[in-house]
């Protein structure tokens, strides 16, 4: 509080007392709190599919998704997203995805910039991948048993509604050995069209380092053509999804399916998908 002279401070209570009746009109209000630099929000959704990077991750069968976010006024921030998955898109005894991750982001003007990090976590999963691979002219196999997981950098930039952001492996994807170094763009546009109705497009490519089945690569293009529209905090929307990914499930002479051939490993299922393939998906969610 700013301190007055005595002299001053006197005079002014003394000029209060005179003239209370009009001086009580003109009391300045008190002065608002100021706005907290910390940002809380939380967000759920039902989607008839889920899909990762145009992949099937549940077998065609609807998504329950939700999570968490923390955001401060100096761009640092920090969240949790979880969803159902499928065993059988690569996650052998696990049913439950769940990302953890931070950074950073800037905005001027127009323009804007995301740098940080993100931890996909399949508990309980138990997994033995087996990867033949070319390096340094020799054909060698490695496997990988236990969980699995993936980690990745991402930096990203934004002008108005158009966004390009870049993810890089700092292990193995998804577990998948001699991966590391596995790259993914993502090209995305979200437009308003006002009255609540928004669109929104994306195109990615994925460059699987290294990897390969025995009878094609696991690199891949993807799409996505959506509609949404906002019922008072509830959004609906349409999205037409598609992949040029390898995902035939008939056998070639050696017996080996494309990578993105996956098996429903549901107790007695015994049901193959290509998981690449195109799809509509149907979602109404919400942020709180």
């Amino acid at each position: 509080m700013k301190h007055f002279p005595r002299p001053i401070l006197l005079a002014t209570a003394v000029s209060c007392a005179l003239t209370f009746p009009a001086a009580s009109h003109a009391q300045t209000a008190p002065a608002a709190a100021p706005a907290s630099p910390h940002t809380f929000t939380a967000n759920i959704g039902l989607y008839s599919s889920y899909r990762f990077r145009g992949i099937d991750q549940t077998f065609g069968k609807p998504a329950l998704q939700g999570g968490f976010d923390y955001a401060h006024a100096s761009g640092f921030y920090a969240g949790n997203w979880n969803s159902n998955v499928n065993s059988g898109a690569g996650y052998p005894a696990g049913n439950l995805e769940m990302d953890f991750y931070g950074g950073w982001k800037g905005a001027w003007g127009d323009w804007g910039l995301d740098v940080g990090a993100i931890y996909y976590y399949y508990p309980g999963t138990n997994a033995s991948i087996v990867q033949g691979t070319q390096l340094t002219n020799a054909r060698t196999t490695s496997v990988h048993t236990g969980s699995v997981d993936n980690k990745e950098l991402y930096i990203g930039a934004s002008w108005k509604f158009v966004s390009l952001k870049y993810y890089h492996s700092v292990g193995d994807y998804f577990s998948v050995p001699h991966t590391s170094g596995s790259g993914y763009i993502d090209l995305s546009a979200n437009y308003d069209l006002g009255d609540g109705w928004g669109i929104n497009g994306h195109l990615g490519h994925l460059n699987f380092k290294n990897y390969s089945n025995g009878r094609s690569n696991g690199d891949y293009t993807d799409w996505k053509l959506g509609v949404t529209k906002d019922f008072s905090g509830w959004v609906v929307g349409a999205a037409y999804v598609g992949t040029n990914a390898k995902g035939s499930c008939t056998p070639n002479a050696a017996a080996l399916v494309q990578p993105y051939c996956f098996g429903n490993d549901a107790p007695g299922a015994t049901s193959t998908k290509n998981a690449g393939r195109d799809t509509l998906i149907l979602s109404v969610s919400r942020t709180f």
